[in-house]
């Protein structure tokens, strides 16, 4: 089967490696792919969002699935636009419709859903700029920290966390006021949950799903999980704390009831489902939803996943997932993502990389890359993720971070304390 996967980040680079080891799949194609994506497939140079070009390349390519990688294409509708032309009517879309992208294109229609089929979550409201005043006072109910989310995307950034109240309410408005442009046209303050975070993952048809390995991310820029949030500074897999025990409570209190929740609503699902969770006293309660894989969590999840994916897409299609089990790695999966320095705020790009010939089994998932002249330079915030699989957490840390302090590029940064906050 020929394959394209849409993105050009790390969760990218992370799927083209995997799909590329699949005995079922004859060609892969990435859109527009990266500096690193080439080695497992074909790069095409086109924006996932321009459904026309993504459409002439499945055509031209004899592409029979579409994997979508980032949420802008699932929550501006590409799965209607495929299933609207007879001629793309075959090709099957890993990733949900419209309705179901909502609950990552909107805090406040995830947090509805939530409430509605009683999955645990973090007490909340939401306010547009008509209604300020509510806001205002709703805060005063809260206690310190204060949590404030763009309604809509922000690409991982719409997320503030004030230590006051007067801060909360100057944010507020400037939110209102366009800060994260109109994702921030309606503001969703939520309760602080105190817990630690852990990021779980499933693959549904909306109907039956498997579970994928959990993570671990980091998201601030700072060593001691300290400054500006990132779209993640690494992650790591599986989560001391996750025990059996802890993943049967994140099935049952939230998977299932979301699963259940889709279907009661009618909205068909055929993808990924993130749950971004705190971990709060030994119970789970939703952060957030994503309707795709987790960046960069997925650089750690799929190198511990054993089976051959594509089969795992194949069960989806054909409604065969209920039987179906993914087979994961006991060893542990360690990512560190390399950034520009100045990132998540301005950063240089076109910085020339140079990576070392020996990289002791880490696995390099490019994210910010490209080829200028064939030779190999920056062009994002977050540059790499190094991964190392190895038989402990600390060993796989220290092997990844060994190599990240190989690569060079000028104004290089990345976080070495990973994992402290789970010893």
């Amino acid at each position: 089967m020929n394959v394209l996967i849409l993105g050009s980040g790390g969760r990218e680079h992370a799927l083209a490696w995997k799909l590329s080891k699949s005995t079922k799949v004859s060609n892969l194609f990435i859109a527009p792919g990266n500096g690193g994506t080439q080695a497992c497939g074909t790069n095409i140079d086109l924006s996932p969002t321009d459904f026309d070009a993504v459409a002439n390349a499945c055509l031209q390519t004899k592409t029979k699935m579409v994997i979508v990688g980032p949420e802008a294409p699932l929550v501006e509708g590409i799965v209607e636009y495929f299933q609207d032309r007879d001629e793309l009517k075959h090709i099957t879309i890993i990733g949900p419709g419209k309705k179901g992208a909502q609950l990552e294109g909107s805090k406040a229609f995830a947090k509805e859903f939530m409430k509605k089929f009683d999955i645990p979550t973090a007490r909340y409201a939401a306010f547009t700029k008509e209604t300020l005043n509510e806001g205002i006072a709703f805060i005063d109910t809260l206690q310190p920290p204060y949590v404030l989310k763009a309604d809509g995307l922000a690409a991982g950034k719409g997320v503030l966390i004030p230590e006051t109240a007067d801060e909360a309410k100057a944010e507020l408005k400037n939110m209102l006021d366009g800060k994260f442009g109109k994702a921030g046209d309606t503001v969703v303050i939520e309760e602080f949950l105190k817990g630690i975070e852990v990021s779980c993952f499933c693959y549904t048809n909306g109907k039956d799903y498997v579970m994928l390995p959990e993570a671990k991310d980091y998201k601030r820029i700072g060593h001691g999980d300290t400054g500006l949030n990132t779209g993640g500074m690494g992650s790591i897999s599986p989560v001391p704390f996750a025990d059996k025990a802890f993943l049967k409570k994140v099935e049952e209190q939230v998977v299932k009831p979301t699963i259940q929740g889709l279907q009661q609503s009618q909205i068909p699902y055929h993808g990924f489902i993130f749950f971004g969770l705190m971990n709060v006293a030994g119970d789970p309660y939703v952060i957030e939803y994503n309707v795709r894989l987790g960046d960069p969590e997925t650089e750690s999840i799929l190198p511990r996943i054993e089976t051959d994916i594509m089969e795992m897409y194949e069960a989806g299609t054909a409604d065969r997932l209920k039987d179906f089990e993914l087979s994961f790695s006991n060893q542990h999966a360690a990512s560190v993502m390399l950034v520009s320095g100045g990132y998540p705020e301005q950063y240089e790009k076109g910085l020339p990389i140079m990576i070392p010939e020996n990289q002791h089994d880490c696995i390099l998932l490019h994210a910010g890359t490209t080829l200028k002249n064939n030779n190999l330079v920056t062009s994002g915030g977050r540059v790499m993720a190094v991964t190392s699989l190895q038989k402990s957490m600390d060993k796989a840390l220290k092997a990844a971070m060994s190599v990240a302090e190989q690569i060079n590029y000028e104004k290089k940064y990345f976080r070495k304390d990973l994992g402290f906050d789970l010893k």
